[in-house]
């Protein structure tokens, strides 16, 4: 047995869900990031639960931890389920969150043997059909290495889209582009149909299968609510995108939550803004559930302290919140909502109710950002940091499709880098400063904003070695057809 073979077999004996039943027709869902992060994708699992309900034997095959000793020995990526090299499958559907995981797409399909460029691929190369949250901004730069795409929310055309995948060619790509949100390059060029919204009546998403080697570990994912009804003008989610806010009734979600799990994560871009939260809350700390947010509003936990009271009784050791711009004016630019005054009252929340940590993520290279910006950031970092411990997540903005910000120019590495010292050393080492890394923020902003041409570029950029001199020649060579 080979060393892969002997790690997905010791993870599956892990794993807790139901068993899986072999038997045609056979396909795989490929994640293009390692199977820690793919399980803790509750769209990924979505789209599982989904096959697997209708019938269809559905896979699970992800990107190896070790790549390049996966390139040495020339051992395929392999499913979950049978050990199955991807390259064998008939049928490959792949889920993109993001515009930077495009590279582990390219370099899973390069270990499976399979030509990433649907050109240069024949008949008896898989079909490969494309989803995932990357649809709903920009998944045009994928669009060289796929069959098909699912625009937007796929609940309800996955399995379709799936069941035609076994006919003629020609037959299935006629039955996805007849699809909500169904998307075939070859015969759309690059205009992208509207984003697709599922029925409300499938939702919530929930988890199928849980796993400690994840990096939400052993938790239940379940959807508290769908969109967003705010106008945050940087975000794919907001108002103007699938109708907005859409939520699940509180007693359906108690409901559905298994009352053996332990730990309890509940999704939702605006999952904070839920008006049933509080009493959700309490319905399941009261049942003894450690319960977690993926969002949290700083306005909400300032008017209503009692999420956060739950929150820190159910486990949770750090009030994670948004700010997302610098200042106070910026934040009005963006259409943020949050305020100071919502900020120190979370301060004021961490330290009343023993919270380790106050996190607040934010922006740097905001349109319109100055270093009178970043000084009031430091300012009132600092004012922060004398209430309760702090520490401040920080990414570079990347305009995206889909949003009022569409097409902005990314700030440029060297200006967010001096962004990014001016305010570490205003904080002195008081406040715990995280960044991403502003270069790879540019990769992901050329991506954000191209087309065809700039996927073309991320395989020459992977194919010479996927440094990040390696994407500048690349893009560079863009510009210059261009």
């Amino acid at each position: 047995m080979s060393a892969l073979a002997s790690v997905i077999r010791a993870r599956a004996r892990r794993e807790v869900g139901p068993p899986f039943r072999p038997g045609p027709p056979e396909v795989v869902l490929a994640y293009p990031s390692a199977y820690r992060a793919g399980m803790s994708s509750l769209g990924y699992q979505v789209v599982l639960a989904r096959l697997r309900a209708a019938g269809i034997a559905a896979e699970r095959c992800f990107l190896p931890d070790d790549v390049a000793g996966h390139e040495r020995s020339r051992t395929p990526p392999m499913s979950e389920e049978s050990l199955t090299p991807l390259g064998r499958f008939r049928v490959i559907g792949v889920s993109l969150a993001y515009e930077l995981e495009l590279a582990g797409l390219i370099t899973l399909l390069r270990l499976a043997g399979i030509p990433p460029l649907r050109r240069d691929r024949g008949p008896d190369h898989p079909r490969i059909l494309l989803g995932g949250p990357l649809t709903f901004s920009n998944p045009l730069p994928a669009a060289p290495f796929v069959d098909a795409m699912l625009i937007g929310e796929a609940d309800g055309t996955c399995v379709p889209a799936f069941q035609a995948a076994f006919d003629d060619r020609e037959a299935w790509l006629d039955a996805v582009a007849a699809l909500p949100g169904g998307y075939v390059p070859e015969r759309h060029g690059e205009a992208l149909p509207p984003v697709a919204q599922a029925d409300d009546a499938l939702l919530p998403a929930a988890s199928c299968i849980l796993t400690p080697d994840t990096e939400l570990s052993s938790m239940f994912l379940i959807e508290g609510e769908r969109g967003c009804h705010r106008t945050c003008t940087f975000c794919v989610m907001r108002r103007s995108t699938n109708g907005g806010m859409r939520r699940v009734p509180a007693e359906t979600l108690i409901e559905r939550v298994p009352a053996d799990v332990h730990k309890v994560g509940l999704v939702g871009a605006a999952i904070s803004d839920h008006p049933e939260l509080v009493p959700l809350l309490e319905a399941l700390v009261g049942r003894g559930h450690q319960v977690s947010l993926s969002s949290l509003r700083a306005d909400r936990i300032a008017r209503k302290p009692r999420i956060a009271e739950l929150l820190r009784q159910s486990g949770a050791r750090s009030l994670t919140v948004a700010s997302d711009a610098a200042s106070e004016r910026l934040r009005k630019d963006i259409e943020k909502g949050t305020t100071e005054a919502h900020l120190r009252a979370c301060a004021d929340v961490a330290r009343e109710l023993r919270f380790e940590t106050l996190k607040v993520y934010m922006m740097l290279g905001v349109p319109g950002e100055t270093d009178d910006d970043v000084d009031e950031l430091v300012r009132f970092s600092l004012e922060l940091s004398a209430r309760t411990r702090v520490s401040l997540g920080v990414a570079p903005f990347v305009a995206k499709r889909n949003t009022p910000l569409d097409g902005v120019p990314f700030a440029g590495i060297k200006l967010v880098d001096s962004r990014l010292r001016r305010l570490t050393r205003g904080l002195r080492g008081r406040v715990e400063v995280k960044p991403t890394s502003a270069r790879w923020a540019w990769v992901e902003w050329c991506l954000a904003q191209g087309g065809w041409a700039a996927g073309e570029a991320a395989l020459a950029a992977v194919d010479a070695g996927g440094r990040f001199s390696d994407w500048q020649a690349a893009f560079r060579v863009v510009e210059e057809v261009a």
